[in-house]
Order: C-alpha cells, then structure tokens, then sequence
C-alpha cells in the first residue's frame, strides 16, 4: 500500500483526525472565497445601491425562480481577474440588499447575469428566450417559448410586494396598488426579460 494509501486509512479509522482534515480544508476554501470581498480590484468601480425591484422586475424573477435558470446562471461576480474582465465589476454585498432569496447560484453551465442588464435589447432577450441558437448559435439553453402565451399574475405580484415590504423592501401603499396596472397584459417573457434588464444597472429611486 502506498504512503498516501495508508495515511486515508489512518485518516478513515481515525475520527478525530478525519474531522480536523475536513475543518482545515473548509476554512482554507471559506478563506479563498471571503478575503478576496474584502478588497476591491484597482480600476473596477461598483453599482450604485439598488432600489427595489419594480413590480415587472419582481415578477420577472419570480419566473426565474420558478424556471430554475439559478441552476445554469450564476450572478455573483468574484474579485478575480478573469471575472472581472469577462463579466465586469465584482458583486458588492449591498446589491443584493432587497434579494429574497438570494440567486447568487453556484454553476456556470451559461454565463453569469448579474451585469447582463442593458448589454442587449429587449428584442435580443425575448429572441433568446424563444429560440436560444436564433442569437446564440452554440447555445446549449433549451428554449421557452411558452413563456410569450402565460401572462403575469398581477395579484401574485401584489402579494409578493406585500411580503418583500414586511422584509424591509420600501414598497409603498401607492406602489403596491400600482402594480396590477404595471403588469396588465404583460407575459412572462416580457417580466423576465424586465428582470435581466434590471441586473447589475440600478433600478432608479423608487419601484414604479
């Protein structure tokens, strides 16, 4: 049996020493990812502080909940060279202060969203959404196209702004009545798309 044998059998029959190894090796991988946050690359700059989603953005995302895209699209950029130059500026914890739950994601099977927002135009997006390889010939995204014949909820979006705001989202009385005139005759594909848009930019002082 080789050196590195023995020492994983030591290791395995050997509980305290087994549970030290994982306790190293967890810390120095919670280290590698926490003390890179806490400097910030020269030359990068970062978004301004989000307000609240509107009411089109807020059911957007409940649509990216719901179809799962957390599972293939990250949106937490880390403060390592290559991120930063293929994707943009490293994430800042206050982006992500009205973000319940958090879609940071931990697979990149497609690119990370968290600067996608105005790097195309609606029609790319709602293109995209439809048929992926139409703007993305090498595209592994299958399509949704049923998203353009299902329509928001406007109540659904009501109630969601009523929970975020209970959660500290400063949603006002006048925004949550607005919202069901917000979202009137919206689809899905149209939300989501508003949602993609609003990733990374800013969304203005105050949810409409």
């Amino acid at each position: 049996m080789t050196l590195l044998g023995r020492l994983h059998k030591w290791a395995e029959s050997n509980a305290l020493a087994f549970i030290s190894g994982v306790l190293i090796v967890v810390s120095v991988g919670g280290l590698a990812q926490i003390l890179p946050l806490l400097v910030t690359p020269p030359g990068t700059s970062r978004p301004p502080l989000q307000a609240p989603y509107s009411a089109a953005e807020l059911a957007g995302r409940a649509v990216y909940i719901r179809e799962s895209c957390a599972l293939c699209h990250s949106q937490q950029i880390r403060p390592l060279l290559a991120e930063v130059r293929r994707y943009g500026a490293p994430s800042a914890p206050e982006e992500f202060i009205y973000d319940r739950p958090f879609l940071w994601g931990s697979k990149r099977t497609g690119p990370d969203l968290a600067r996608v927002g105005g790097k195309f135009s609606d029609a790319w997006h709602l293109l995209h959404l439809r048929d992926p390889r139409a703007v993305a010939p090498n595209s592994i995204m299958p399509a949704y196209p049923w998203l353009e014949s299902r329509f928001v909820n406007p109540g659904a979006v009501q109630t969601e702004m009523l929970w975020q705001r209970r959660f500290g989202a400063p949603y006002s009385d006048e925004d949550i009545a607005g919202a069901a005139r917000a979202v009137s005759g919206m689809n899905e594909a149209e939300a989501l798309t508003a949602y993609l848009q609003s990733l990374g930019r800013g969304r203005g002082e105050k949810a409409q």
